[in-house]
């Protein structure tokens, strides 16, 4: 059996201590061995939780890299932060992977992508909705047989929640990165629909702050035209007033359609399609129910392999496919700002 892979977790607020550590410690050939967090004292609780000894709480992320017992370095950090933590990864020649979204804005997030295309390191952005299970089923098994894809309506809308345990957390609060939440959530929504269905070639999109605790705007209602030449509409927020959460991707093609519904009421997500060329020629709906697989384990597991075999080809998420999850987003906000006009997604 070969030595698990020892791993510094950099940034230890609540998703390392509630979603990162648990996710690492049921895969078996990856072990936390060193800590920071730019308060030290946070370090050192995660640590005691996380079985990493007092000497590994460093106080900078500088020491962090500096350790040859780490393998690699899973970065929890403001996004603001990504870049300066990608170029002490390349220069400590240390893997690195670490939380969405890829940057606080285009700028930034295209020099960590030409920097990433200059090294052969595995970087990886965590976009863990890029490993659901649903997108295999809905791309190899479904589409097929609807015929060509005509258009999309994309839905992700939801409540306030006052209750948000992340609702305190200072960058979010006032965020640096563009779009706030919008970026912050979004790119989940867009991993999926570009993972389905290709890459945005542009945009026209309306925006709006509904929550002043969310720091800037919170909702998008948008149209969009992909590079394949399909068209369709994208909404997401979960700043709205008491409403169901409701969150379904339908798929028009010329033989059919297809819905993937994950809304929170459903016992499990599930996949129904018909297939046939107008009304009169419609088949009964399949439903197909999806066990769905933990996407934080899949995520580690996937940038485990390309660290161990030494190939960043085999990172679901390189930068710069996060590049793009974040350019739209910027180009609903521009869009939203010249009242909805068409805006092209911006590529590296």
């Amino acid at each position: 059996m070969s030595s698990p892979l020892n791993l510094a977790i950099v940034g230890t607020g609540i998703f390392a201590t509630d979603t990162h550590l648990p996710t690492i410690k049921k895969i078996s050939n990856l072990k936390p061995i060193a800590a920071y967090n730019r308060t030290k004292s946070k370090a050192e609780t995660f640590a005691e939780k996380a079985g990493i000894s007092k000497e590994k709480v460093y106080d900078s992320l500088e020491e962090v890299f500096n350790d040859s017992k780490v393998d690699f370095v899973d970065a929890l950090l403001p996004v603001q932060f990504n870049l300066d933590a990608v170029k002490l990864a390349i220069e400590k020649n240390k893997p690195i992977c670490f939380e969405k979204p890829i940057a606080a804005n285009l700028e930034q997030a295209k020099e960590i992508v030409k920097l990433s295309e200059k090294t052969d390191l595995p970087i990886a952005v965590l976009e863990n909705w890029s490993f659901l299970k649903a997108i295999k089923i809905i791309k190899n098994e479904v589409l097929p047989k609807i015929g060509d894809i005509i258009g999309f309506t994309y839905n992700a809308t939801g409540p306030w929640n006052d209750e948000n345990k992340y609702l305190a957390t200072g960058w979010r609060l006032k965020p640096e990165h563009i779009g706030g939440f919008l970026s912050d959530g979004g790119v989940h929504q867009l991993a999926l629909l570009i993972e389905v269905l290709g890459d945005v070639e542009s945009v026209s999109g309306l925006t709006k702050q509904v929550r002043e605790q969310s720091g800037t705007d919170d909702i998008l209602f948008s149209t969009m035209k992909l590079k394949s030449g399909v068209i369709g509409t994208f909404t997401y927020g979960s700043a709205f007033g008491a409403t169901d959460k409701s969150t379904s991707f339908t798929i028009f093609g010329t033989n059919g359609s297809v819905t993937y519904d994950w809304s929170p009421s459903l016992n499990k997500p599930t996949i129904s399609y018909q297939t046939g060329t107008s009304g009169q020629t419609k088949s009964e709906k399949t439903l197909i129910e999806i066990d769905e697989v933990n996407t934080f384990e899949e995520e580690f597991k996937n940038f485990a392999e390309a660290v161990i075999k030494k190939d960043k080809n085999l990172i679901v998420v390189p930068p710069s496919k996060a590049f793009h999850h974040l350019a739209i987003v910027a180009a609903a906000l521009e869009s939203s700002s010249k009242g909805g006009s068409n805006v092209k997604v911006e590529v590296v």
